[in-house]
């Protein structure tokens, strides 16, 4: 339920308007509704972070309106909330008039959601599911640097999950459309909410089955096969795909060294 922010208020603050987010010093803010001028605004609790509130208020700041990317290094728990936040100000602002009335709507007090007064229809928001996957053959992994990647980074490959497909149909699709190549053994790892702008990434690794490497050029600036040990340039720590990344890496260093004995 949205309330009144008064003086006694104290937590952190995800300040957030058009999918950017309040960073004053770099940093998430965190302390009283005065200390950072907040009292007589609009916000939500979205959750706890170390025995804290984190509120939502969404409304953009006259300065340091960044995005949410630069706090990829805290804490996953802490990220997570902030993404939440993030995404739930963008749904709200693009959820003002129903869809199928042009009525005005108005936020729900249970739950996320946005509702119609007159039509009585109920929006949530949307979360676009994708797959990342590591794919390895033997002491290598396959890494692409995609075209919106141009500062140097390599990456796993990725993609969005399409009307009527399993994850496991998409795993086989992306990777043929993007790299023209077959997988095999693909078996699921994790997942991390990516709010950028709302994506659920959910991680797979998979082995190598044929083909040679044709990459995308709508899609992939490069591809190719990388020995674990002479990697080039690699996603942050903290994004799932870095993490598919060094778990392939100790697979090959593992198996090397049962090798080497």
């Amino acid at each position: 339920m949205e309330l009144q922010i008064t003086e006694q208020h104290n937590g952190w603050w995800v300040i957030s308007q058009e999918g950017k987010l309040w960073l004053p010093e770099g940093e998430l803010p965190f302390g009283s509704a005065a200390q950072f001028s907040l009292t007589g605004k609009t916000a939500r609790q979205i959750g706890e972070w170390q025995g804290e509130p984190v509120w939502l208020v969404r409304q953009a700041m006259p300065n340091h309106m960044v995005s949410a990317r630069q706090l990829l290094d805290q804490d996953r728990g802490l990220f997570q909330l902030v993404g939440r936040g993030v995404q739930l100000s963008e749904f709200y602002r693009s959820h003002q008039f129903c869809g199928y009335c042009g009525h005005e709507m108005h936020v729900s007090k249970t739950e996320w959601a946005a509702l119609c007064g007159h039509c009585r229809e109920r929006y949530y928001p949307q979360i676009a599911p994708c797959i990342i996957v590591a794919i390895r053959k033997g002491d290598e992994i396959l890494l692409a640097q995609h075209v919106r990647h141009r500062n140097g980074i390599h990456t796993v490959l990725a993609g969005f999950v399409e009307v009527g497909e399993t994850l496991e149909e998409t795993v086989a699709r992306e990777v043929m459309e993007e790299s023209n190549i077959r997988v095999k053994n693909v078996r699921y790892v994790s997942s991390q909410p990516w709010p950028f702008p709302n994506s659920l990434m959910m991680a797979f690794m998979a082995d190598y089955d044929s083909g040679e490497i044709v990459h995308d050029p709508k899609e992939l600036l490069n591809a190719g096969w990388y020995r674990f040990d002479a990697l080039p340039q690699l996603p942050p720590p903290g994004t799932i795909a870095r993490r598919l990344i060094e778990d392939t890496v100790a697979q090959c260093r593992a198996e090397s060294e049962d090798d080497d004995v």
